[in-house]
């Protein structure tokens, strides 16, 4: 949430932002606050993953003198996005305005799938198919020229999109983040709670890290946020 929320109050008048399927588009649609000529996209009701990168390269094309940003999960990336970051290498000194940033959700993990199994089938996180190996996309990208930032601490992210924003040339930011936190919709059902214990209770490798994420997750919505 954090990496989208540093983002949203220092996004340039003019930009546009691409969000991938998944975990990306939860974030993208209740952290991101757009306003004037912003414009953004979703890959549409088919939820067809791969979409950011392809995106954002499309709107540099069209408007190669506005930023645009990519927000993808790791999963994403590892189907097609790493690919689509040499076709960004082939062709952003054509652009008017360099910047493009590839933000990438670090978690190892294919964590929409993984909540709707915990959701909506009470179903445990199933670690051979969810887990994803692990993989450096900030030093991938330098390693062909771009710019990249990793990023391992919270504290670390107004910095990393404060620089990003002002690059010379394409980055990724390398956002290794916590697969336990939840999701959680502004009104869960109880059936969706419900299954969603039953995953944990059923053992799920996940299970600690869950609940204590949750419950910080729901203490910050329903307590009193201080100002200032």
């Amino acid at each position: 949430m954090r990496m989208f929320s540093e983002l949203s109050t220092r996004l340039p008048d003019d930009v546009i932002v691409a969000a991938d399927s998944g975990s990306a588009a939860n974030w993208y649609a209740r952290q991101l606050k757009f306003r004037g000529n912003m414009r953004g996209s979703l890959s549409g009701t088919l939820a067809t993953m791969g979409s950011a990168v392809p995106y954002a390269i499309g709107a540099k094309f069209a408007h190669p003198q506005r930023p645009a940003i990519a927000l993808a999960g790791d999963g994403a990336m590892q189907m097609n996005g790493l690919a689509e970051l040499l076709t960004i290498r082939r062709y952003w000194e054509e652009w008017t305005d360099p910047r493009l940033i590839v933000a990438v959700i670090h978690n190892n993990d294919l964590n929409q799938v993984t909540w709707e199994l915990r959701g909506m089938g009470g179903s445990p996180t199933f670690v051979e198919s969810q887990t994803l190996p692990d993989v450096s996309y900030a030093d991938l990208a330098a390693s062909i020229g771009l710019d990249a930032i990793t990023v391992t601490e919270p504290g670390q992210l107004g910095a990393a999109w404060d620089t990003a924003l002002s690059a010379s040339r394409p980055i990724v930011l390398d956002v290794h983040c916590d697969p336990d936190v939840p999701p959680i919709p502004p009104h869960s059902t109880f059936e969706q709670m419900k299954d969603a214990a039953q995953a944990l209770l059923a053992g799920d490798a996940n299970r600690w890290g869950v609940l204590k994420e949750g419950i910080l997750t729901k203490a910050q919505e329903l307590l009193p946020h201080r100002s200032g």
